[in-house]
């Protein structure tokens, strides 16, 4: 790695270190302390990496900057859900959410400040799409939540095997499906994703971590080339083009025939299921016509579907259906052999949904919520 084109600090690789401490003459151990610093002790400052002589925290500074997410606004819900709103070195906002249960914590991360699709119910892309997040501010969202794990004594509620060392408090799952389309930014999640999971870093396994894209065919079929074992969600939403236009623009750019023959080739090439998202909006998309159409659409499909009650968006007329539907859309689907779950929801009481906290933000002065 060139040192005049480097990224701060977050967006390196772990493994691009010892390059690094080469090419400052450093001896080759300083990488290993380098990445202890940053992903077991995580470091908010290069002078908290104490490991380190004095004069290279200073080089490594200059070179390489640490820079923390500042958290603006923090939304804890009654069920444990925490929504934080982070301020980017040049005053933009962006949400991460923190989702415990039982065995594990999840993180969902965003990739863009704002988003340019469009999607209709979609609080991200409502005061419009600003720019693309660095690899390294997308790192620094899971690092600002391994911090907060590490202050409140949150780790992980799963037991080491015998002899293991301890887990670090880190998130056991990714959900790349925050503010953004991240195929619209591949490269620099791409980058950010493979740091998260190297093994010298959080080494957060590659089937625990979930991109999510409206649609956007070149990158998947992009990631079918990557040979990683990553997740992929596909927001679905409709059960037939003119709908799904009507309420994602993207589908006009690339149609539900494309997009699932791009779909079909990525489970061929990869043995990975796809993941069908489906928003259910009360009288939209979710009468008994709409499930019969999504299992005719599905039928043959290698995929697995996950719907979704709509969270009300400002801005946005659609409401959130009947349980009573929600449960016989389901059923429909089950009774047709796709695989189906119903997504709970959860933080409701604080907008968990991606997009809402920054976009009420926008609309009025930041506070701190508590409930």
């Amino acid at each position: 790695m060139s040192l005049s084109a480097t990224p701060s600090a977050w967006g390196i690789l772990p493994s691009e270190w010892l390059s690094i401490c080469q090419e400052l003459q450093q001896p080759a151990f300083r990488a290993k302390q380098i990445v202890t610093g940053l992903y077991q002790d995580f470091a908010e400052s290069w002078e908290n990496v104490t490991t380190l002589p004095a004069g290279l925290r200073t080089m490594l500074a200059e070179r390489f900057p640490l820079a923390p997410l500042t958290t603006v606004q923090t939304s804890n819900a009654e069920d444990g859900v925490c929504k934080l709103l982070l301020s980017c070195a040049d005053g933009e906002s962006i949400e991460t959410v923190i989702i415990p249960s039982k065995d594990r914590v999840t993180q969902c991360i965003s990739t863009q400040v704002g988003c340019a699709l469009g999607c209709a119910f979609c609080a991200s892309g409502k005061h419009g799409f600003t720019r693309d997040l660095t690899a390294a501010e997308i790192v620094a969202q899971v690092m600002a939540v391994c911090r907060i794990l590490r202050d409140t004594a949150t780790a992980l509620p799963m037991s080491p095997r015998p002899g293991a060392k301890p887990a670090l408090p880190r998130p056991g799952n990714i959900v790349v499906m925050g503010m953004g389309e991240p195929f619209a930014n591949y490269d620099n999640v791409m980058r950010a994703l493979r740091i998260l999971n190297h093994q010298q870093g959080l080494n957060i396994g590659a089937r625990h971590i979930t991109i999510s894209t409206c649609g956007l065919v070149p990158g998947i079929r992009r990631l079918a080339e990557e040979g990683l074992q990553f997740e992929l969600s596909v927001s679905l939403h409709a059960p037939d083009d003119e709908l799904r236009g009507r309420i994602m623009p993207v589908n006009r750019r690339w149609p539900l025939q494309e997009l699932l023959e791009t779909c079909r080739t990525y489970n061929e090439k990869t043995g990975r299921l796809v993941t069908f998202e489906y928003t259910l909006i009360k009288k939209l998309n979710d009468r008994p016509e709409h499930a019969a159409r999504l299992i005719r659409l599905l039928r043959h499909m290698p995929c697995k579907v996950n719907l979704i009650p709509l969270s009300p968006v400002d801005g946005f007329d659609g409401r959130r259906p009947e349980h009573a539907d929600c449960l016989a859309f389901l059923d429909a689907l089950l009774k047709a052999k796709i695989n189906t779950t119903m997504r709970r929801s959860r933080g409701r009481d604080v907008d968990a949904a991606c997009g809402q906290l920054r976009l009420r933000s926008l609309n009025q002065p930041p506070q701190t919520l508590n409930t």
